[in-house]
């Protein structure tokens, strides 16, 4: 059965993302669709699949991280404005019968993503 995950490393500072609010949003059409909104745990991960099942379909998906929030509360002195804060990764589905995990490398200047398994 397919699946979405993902999870949250905080590079800067060698730990997991604890406390991350991530929203999901389908992308269908130039529209937006919110599925839900999960936290990331105290190993940065979420404690289910993200969307799976009939929830999880060939398409367009967006996960918004709210890494800023999370970097505050770290202490993280970055600047306000921050230059990270809302981190969105669009990405498409083209097999919902696999696995697709999209994690998240934090930093407060920098962050990048792969499909990991």
């Amino acid at each position: 059965m397919g699946r979405l995950t993902t999870h949250v490393l905080d590079t800067a500072q060698g730990r997991p993302g604890q406390g991350i609010c991530i929203e999901v949003y389908r992308l269908s059409g130039g529209q937006r669709t919110a599925l839900k909104t999960v936290t990331t745990n105290d190993d940065g991960r979420c404690d289910a699949p993200i969307l799976e099942g009939d929830e999880f379909a060939v398409g367009e998906y967006e996960l918004v991280f709210h890494a800023g929030d999370y970097l505050r509360q770290q202490g993280i002195q970055a600047g306000e404005p921050r230059f990270l804060d809302v981190i969105p990764l669009r990405f498409g589905v083209a097999d919902d019968s696999q696995h697709y995990h999209v994690p998240l490398l934090l930093s407060p200047y920098g962050y990048s993503t792969y499909r990991g398994s």
